[in-house]
């Protein structure tokens, strides 16, 4: 199995600087890797409120709108305007005629039962094509070699170039890669009970580590390419305020997947010996950052919309040192803290 770099836990700004998780959502997570992670996570997010596949359209208008409101098909470049353009039985037979609902991990591998609760999970529902919706039909998501079909916006049908996979897959776009890979890997989490009985091309019939080698490389990588977005952010808070009340923790914390599906055993040595602390928080004219590690550290203060507000970077680290925070405005704001070994993302909240 292909292992998760420590390096792009350090490098991923996507815990991405304009939503945050409810404070203590995380807490039990604290210390866990492997597959004991995975069951915690699981104990997190498995209560979810269900809605009804006719509440999904619905949604949608809330999960899937671009800036200017129309839809956001993730296989298309289509504009399709909420409601007007939703599929209602008829049409469809060639792009941008209409939108339907696509399950990213087909309905089909799980039974299809309309009755079953994963149907109308909106962390793997997405608006998409009619049309495209239908060429992908239920194939696996990969990496094309040879296309048979593609899409107006470059997603493609086609048989596998990927090692360790030689059929038909379908292959979204560079852009789209880690929203559809973090879904996978809340469904394996989400799902930890009843995955490894479903029949799909991509499971290994195990609760953990659930997918085939080949998936998780694959999922990884696109998990390491695409990092997680504003609008997975934007998504991930809507469901949980709006409609499902539980969240897609490889959103809040893309380092988890690392933690779960990567090198462990480093992950775990640097999680018994390092720990970082800032202090006062509420602060007013200063802020304190505290690390038992004494090698170099960069701290970076970010504002809630992404901007780069504050960075300090010490080559030794004798103890408590204090960032002069007098040049921010009250606000909440995040500070990024990184050392050799690790990083770690606060909440500060400036009143002075």
């Amino acid at each position: 199995m292909k292992r998760i770099s420590l390096l792009f836990q350090f490098l991923i700004i996507s815990i991405i600087i304009v939503g945050q998780p409810p404070e203590n959502y995380y807490t039990t997570t604290q210390g866990k890797y492997g597959q004991e992670l995975m069951v915690v996570l699981n104990g997190i997010i498995k209560n979810h409120t269900a809605i009804s596949y006719s509440e999904v359209w619905t949604a949608f208008h809330e999960t899937d709108a671009k800036d200017d409101g129309k839809v956001w098909d993730m296989y298309t470049n289509c504009v399709f305007t909420f409601g007007d353009d939703q599929d209602t039985g008829s049409g469809g037979t060639t792009e941008c005629d209409v939108y339907n609902r696509e399950h990213s991990f087909p309905a089909s591998w799980f039974g299809g039962s309309t009755s079953s609760i994963m149907y109308t999970d909106l962390f793997h529902l997405y608006p998409t094509d009619k049309k495209v919706n239908a060429t992908r039909a239920n194939y696996p998501f990969g990496e094309v070699g040879s296309a048979s079909y593609t899409s107006n916006n470059g997603s493609k049908l086609g048989s596998s170039s990927y090692t360790g996979y030689s059929g038909i897959v379908f292959e979204p776009i560079d852009e789209y890669k880690g929203d559809f890979a973090r879904s996978y890997f809340y469904m394996a989490t989400r799902y930890y009970d009843l995955m490894h009985s479903w029949s799909t091309p991509i499971t290994n019939g195990t609760q953990y580590p659930a997918f085939n080698e080949w998936v998780i490389n694959l999922l990884t990588e696109w998990h390491e390419s695409d990092p997680v977005s504003e609008k997975e952010v934007n998504r991930n808070n809507a469901i949980y305020n709006n409609f499902q009340h539980n969240r897609n923790p490889y959103i809040d914390h893309p380092e988890f997947i690392a933690r779960i599906w990567g090198d462990e055993t480093n992950a775990q040595t640097i999680a018994h010996t390092f720990s970082i602390k800032i202090f006062p928080n509420p602060a007013s004219d200063w802020v304190k950052v505290s690390t038992n590690e004494h090698g170099p550290i960069e701290v970076n203060i970010y504002n809630l919309i992404g901007e780069s507000v504050k960075r300090v970077i010490l080559k030794s680290n004798m103890g408590p040192f204090e960032i002069d925070t007098n040049d921010l405005t009250n606000g909440v704001y995040l500070v990024r803290v990184i050392t050799n070994s690790t990083n770690k993302t606060f909440r500060l909240s400036i009143n002075k």
